[in-house]
């Protein structure tokens, strides 16, 4: 099955559904309402995952010849996801905070501790939206129609830590299967855990799902999604804090480009204020309407006659 043509295919759909306005409504509402259905049905399905995932996982167990092997590479699965997650929010997302804003960039994330514990708690990003909008612009003074813009929509799309973390586990499952990757095959699974990250649900587990998109992709068999359900309550924590910390950064980013162009174009107010003073000033004096009247000598009659007056 091509899954990436598949994905193409609904970003174009969706453009041009939305290139159709009033007359693509009706499909888009359908599909917002089928989106929503089925969240409903995977939320009911979340109460058995559980059990599903014990008889799951013991069967993997029983299958497997040397179990040690097992825990061994789930290990370092975990621990590989983990340090990804780290390079990409200690390092790499700070790097590029500071390079487009020449600010501490952890100076800006100290105050969002309260939503980080959040997401880290509850493994949701859309959980933790509401903190999020709080901390952001009330602790680093972020204007409202930013965050209240950008928040909602990375909340949705931004998904860098799960593309992460689907990368991994894609590598991880064709190890296990002892398949080796060919540089197509690793293309494949970048394309596609970008693409299918940026429609992940912001829930927990809300990226097993495109894991098997991402297997579908390179032609590796879906069964051991299972042992990743055994392990992804730890692994979905780093990933929904680095998922935040992207969208809070971006907001931040956001914020400040603004804040400078209101700058400059205040700058740019001033200056032309000025000049227009300057050449009102010009055209007053030197303005061919404006006549300089000089104070009229007095007749040589007023003089005859002061003088008789003196006389008298």
């Amino acid at each position: 099955m091509n899954i990436l043509g598949l994905v193409l295919f609904a970003m174009v759909f969706g453009v041009a559904l939305r290139k159709l306005g009033p007359e693509g409504e009706e499909l888009i509402r359908f599909f917002n309402s089928f989106n929503e259905a089925t969240m409903v049905l995977v939320s009911w399905i979340m109460w058995y995952v559980p059990i599903g995932i014990m008889f799951l996982v013991g069967s993997k167990i029983v299958e497997m010849e040397d179990v040690v092997l097992l825990v061994t590479s789930l290990g370092k699965y975990i621990f590989a996801s983990i340090l990804g997650h780290v390079i990409h929010g200690g390092i790499v997302l700070p790097l590029i905070y500071f390079g487009l804003t020449r600010k501490n960039p952890f100076s800006f994330l100290s105050g969002l501790i309260t939503p980080f514990t959040t997401a880290f708690a509850t493994c949701s990003s859309s959980a933790t939206l509401p903190s999020m909008m709080k901390c952001i612009e009330e602790n680093n003074g972020v204007d409202k129609r930013i965050s209240r813009f950008i928040l909602p929509i990375g909340a949705t799309v931004n998904m860098d830590g799960a593309a992460i973390f689907q990368c991994v586990a894609a590598v991880f499952i064709a190890q296990l299967n002892n398949t080796e990757l060919n540089a197509g095959q690793i293309f494949t699974i970048l394309v596609t855990a970008t693409a299918s990250s940026v429609g992940a649900a912001g829930i927990p587990a809300g990226g097993i799902i495109t894991i098997a998109i991402i297997l579908e992709a390179i032609g590796l068999p879906t069964n051991d999604l299972s042992l990743m359900l055994a392990v992804d309550w730890i692994v979905d924590r780093t990933t929904t804090v680095v998922n935040v910390e992207g969208d809070a950064l971006g907001a931040g980013i956001l914020h400040h480009i603004n804040q400078r162009e209101m700058k400059k174009e205040k700058m740019e107010l001033e200056e032309v204020r000025v000049e227009a003073v300057a050449n009102n000033k010009s055209e007053e004096e030197t303005s061919p309407l404006v006549t300089h009247q000089s104070l009229p000598s007095p007749p040589a009659n007023c003089e005859v006659l002061d003088s008789t007056e003196s006389i008298l």
